[in-house]
């Protein structure tokens, strides 16, 4: 029931102070303005009955208005606009304050004291207890409709057109504010309608808790529909749509995840819906509400009005941003994340694309395996198909392998397994680490160890490599080409081993497997891990080897290339045809081969070219004779670790010189040689698988290099040699490069019918080169050659050493038989024969020829040799010669 309302102004300023409130009067212009010099003191201090005579006594227009807050007593106003009660504002507030447990506080309020304003506004008061009453504060806005700009309002959004007009709908007057009431009329307010009185009066004020009352602002507040900004702490990072379609994990997750399912698990309560708005209460509290969803138009958002929840309070939260809040403890970029990934765990999102290599496929087409074989009978055509066409067995280029190289770790594991799986073509391991085959610009073959960007550099052209990573416009992830970083390449280098066929060497022609049978295919064979890199066009063999073709294989060698050269003896010539084969059997045996020696009368006898019959059938590295034994193991070192020629030659010893080398006598007597690589300290060994040739004219050797030499000596009997002519081949230059690979398979052709024959040898004693000096007499034999190894006797006048000491030796006995002298008596005695020391060329001292005869002591120097016998009364070493019987000189024995 309403209380009656008084039809003066001072007998409402009489009610009103009844009530305890304070009381301003308000000029009658429709500015809503105090009608006093200064309201502030007004705003702790209560006016005055006396005060109210003066204002509301003289009979002028005016309007009255109640200062609220604690002046008045603790007095607040909530005031709906009237566009508000028109938009249907107060209805919705009531069912939510009703369903929230606010229904009694409210439905106090609403009968407490309640005033319809002139423009159809609601204006309520409540007394709050416990708690300060707030500043003027505005709970609920909207925007202006169209229907309801001002002319001021039109003029503002011509000359800024995204400016925004806001209509306030529900507001509070407290601490400092003040508001009209009722009697108030005529010009007071804009429309000349007065203030009337609804329900209750001043006296009626209900009195409403602080916490009851924060809650009904709270609900008030929830009705505001202004867009509200989003926070970008609370908000992920605004992104463009995914490509055809795609779903983000957190877009998935809004579109189909209630808001019931993130908030009922933490303790929310779901209070009343309106709606799209749904209204909830925060953990803890037993009315009221806390937050809404659905109230925005444009996205289903979590608005919080509250402090004491773990979401920031007037902040909108999306369903992504509420589940990573929650479950990562925050919303900062990282977290929005680490959500995002577990929710696509979880299922959420479209599948994220991965973008695969655009790669061009390589042009496929065959290329002649290298199956082909060697025919003596078939000469080359000048497109150097050996006139049979391709061979048999075409394959097909493959596809590069793809390696995912994103993570370290897993690219050396995919490197590794590639390797394992022989999927990296040419490219092999050896002693020092991966190596590949190569040729210099000669056409030579090179052995080359590889370093970080030698393997970088082969990867690059062999594997297709490449990253994942994410693709910012799918936010998927896109395999992008990427070569492998140098230091993975370093750590594949840093390895003790590697899953690669082991290179055990390079040979340039077909050669004979341990096993006997003919490895002929060009490229890696990996029964003898040998590389077959031919230096000449192979030619095709038939599978047997007929006598027609020994013959003219002999025809081709022997009766045509070697015809015209000037040998000393037939052994000579034995011995270079025995170094022509050698290349071929290599594999065949074990153990080391002699170096051979050519050497000659004069010069311009033929010595360059047999090295050229060498040179254009197999290919040979050349270098120079080093200066000192130090540049010798060098020069050894840098031949066998790089280079691939099977042939090695050491050219243009000076006229006369005397081979005697220590270095020499280890390489020659070593199945491997091991040193450390030029310009680095690792220390690599390499198998000594090659023929070491020397040239010069009037070479001799010293020491124990006579015994592991083997002599093709050239005589031409004749002055000028080099203007000699009529030779049954032209020059041989140009018939070399015409017939080489005529040449070679003449000399596979020898070797191939011994083999077919039994391969019968002859046994003969060549110290540690025995098994391959009885298999080349066996050879030799079979084609008919005579002479091998039959100059032991002219072998001996190539050594000085050995002729100088025989010598010695031989007089020594003539003159004392076996009677025991002082190194003292034998310089007295047969000085003449003495050997000279070899720098200065004077005769040793007794002290000086003691040392020698001990470095020589049990050595036989023909049939002599130096025995030490202690003569004990004089206290010292004396020597004697003794003499052997001729046993054991290694006569070719059957």
């Amino acid at each position: 029931m309403n209380d009656a309302q008084p039809t003066t102004l001072r007998a409402s300023a009489r009610e009103l102070h009844d009530a305890g409130l304070c009381v301003l009067p308000i000029k009658a212009d429709g500015s809503k303005v105090a009608d006093v010099r200064s309201w502030t003191p007004y705003k702790v201090n209560r006016s005055t009955p006396a005060e109210h005579d003066q204002w509301f006594g003289g009979g002028r227009p005016q309007g009255i208005a109640v200062v609220y807050g604690a002046v008045s007593g603790n007095i607040e106003m909530i005031e709906f606009e009237g566009h508000a009660i028109r938009d249907g504002l107060l209805d919705e507030v009531t069912e939510i304050m009703t369903a929230s447990g606010l229904g009694a506080e409210w439905q106090a309020i609403l009968t407490g004291w309640a005033t319809e304003s002139p423009s159809g506004g609601r204006h309520y008061r409540a007394r709050v207890d416990g708690a300060p009453v707030a500043g003027n504060t505005k709970l609920a806005s909207r925007l202006a409709r169209d229907d309801e700009y001002t002319p001021e309002e039109r003029q503002k959004l011509a000359e800024k057109p995204n400016a925004k007009i806001v209509r306030v709908q529900i507001e509070t007057r407290g601490e400092g504010g003040y508001g009209l009431v009722e009697p108030s009329g005529g010009t007071v307010h804009s429309t000349g309608l007065p203030y009337v009185r609804i329900a209750g009066g001043p006296a009626t004020i209900p009195a409403v808790d602080a916490d009851a009352m924060a809650a009904i602002h709270d609900v008030c507040h929830m009705v505001d529909s202004l867009p509200k900004p989003e926070s970008p702490k609370t908000v992920p990072r605004d992104l463009p749509p995914l490509p055809n379609g795609g779903l983000r994990p957190g877009e998935d997750y809004d579109a189909r995840t209630d808001w019931a399912d993130i908030l009922q698990p933490e303790g929310w309560t779901f209070v009343y819906q309106h709606g799209s708005t749904r209204y909830w209460r925060r953990p803890g509290k037993d009315r009221g509400v806390s937050a809404t969803t659905g109230h925005a138009s444009d996205k289903d958002r979590l608005y919080v009005f509250t402090t004491g929840t773990e979401f920031q309070s007037e902040t909108p939260y999306s369903k992504f941003a509420a589940y990573t809040l929650i479950h990562h403890g925050g919303t900062e970029n990282g977290k929005f994340k680490l959500a995002a990934a577990e929710l696509r765990r979880s299922g959420f999102g479209s599948e994220p694309p991965r973008e695969r290599l655009r790669i061009v496929p390589p042009q496929s087409g065959p290329f002649s395996d290298g199956s082909s074989a060697l025919d003596p009978d078939s000469v080359p055509g000048p497109d150097g198909d050996g006139g049979q066409g391709a061979g048999p067995d075409l394959r097909i280029v493959r596809n590069k392998p793809e390696l995912d190289i994103t993570n370290e770790a897993d690219a050396i594991d995919g490197l590794l397994d590639l390797m394992g799986n022989d999927l990296l073509p040419d490219l092999y391991k050896r002693a020092g680490g991966p190596c590949w085959v190569h040729q210099d610009d000669n056409g030579n073959p090179l052995m080359q160890q590889l370093g970080t960007d030698n393997l970088r550099a082969y990867l690059a052209d062999q594997v297709t490599s490449y990253q994942v990573v994410p693709d910012p416009v799918t936010e998927g992830t896109k395999e992008v080409r990427e070569l492998l970083m140098p230091k993975t390449c370093g750590t594949i280098l840093g390895r003790k081993d590697w899953p690669l066929p082991p290179l055990r060497g390079i040979v340039t022609s077909p050669v004979i497997r341990p096993d006997g049978t003919l490895l002929q295919a060009p490229g890696y064979d990996p029964p003898t891990g040998l590389y077959l890199q031919p230096r000449v066009a192979l030619r095709r063999l038939r599978p047997q080897v007929t006598d027609d073709a020994v013959d003219k294989a002999r025809t081709i060698v022997l009766d045509q290339m070697l015809a015209d050269f000037p040998w000393a003896q037939p052994s000579d010539r034995a011995h270079f045809l025995g170094a022509l084969l050698t290349p071929v059997l290599r594999p065949y045996f074990f153990g080391p081969t002699p170096m051979f020696m050519i050497t000659a009368t004069a010069p311009s006898s033929g010595k360059s070219l047999l090295k050229d019959i060498l040179k254009y059938a197999y290919g040979i590295a050349e270098t120079a004779w080093p200066e000192n034994d130090t540049e010798l193991r060098k020069s050894i070192t840098t031949q066998l670790y790089t280079t691939g020629q099977p042939v090695v030659v050491l050219d243009n010893l000076p006229n006369g010189y005397v081979v005697k080398s220590p270095v020499l006598s280890s390489l020659l007597t070593a199945e491997h040689w091991g040193d450390r690589v030029l310009g680095s300290t690792a220390s690599v060994t390499m198998p000594n698988d090659r023929l070491w040739i020397l040239t010069g004219n009037g070479l001799r050797t010293g020491g124990d290099n006579g015994r592991r030499a083997m002599w093709v000596r050239l005589d031409p009997n004749c002055p000028d040699p080099d203007q000699r002519d009529g030779f049954r081949v032209g020059d041989l230059r140009p018939w070399l490069r015409a017939n080489a690979s005529t040449v070679v398979a003449a000399l596979v052709t020898m070797v191939r019918a011994w083999l077919a024959a039994g391969a019968s040898t002859v046994r003969v004693r060549k110290g540690d080169y025995s098994e391959w000096a009885s298999m080349l007499a066996g050879l030799l034999k079979y084609l008919g050659v005579e002479g091998w190894m039959a100059d032991r006797g002219d072998a001996m006048d190539q050594d000085d050493e050995l002729l100088e000491w025989t010598a010695f030796l031989t007089a020594w006995r003539a003159k004392h038989g076996d009677t025991d002298l002082t190194t003292g008596a034998v310089l007295a005695s047969v000085a003449e024969f003495v050997p000279r020391h070899p720098k200065t060329g004077e005769l040793p001292t007794a002290n000086a020829l003691g040392k020698w005869l001990k470095a020589r002591a049990g050595r036989y120097f023909g049939t002599h040799k130096a025995v030490k016998v202690w003569d004990s009364h004089r206290c010292q070493n004396t020597w004697r010669v003794e003499v052997h019987q001729d046993q054991g000189m290694g006569r070719n024995e059957p």
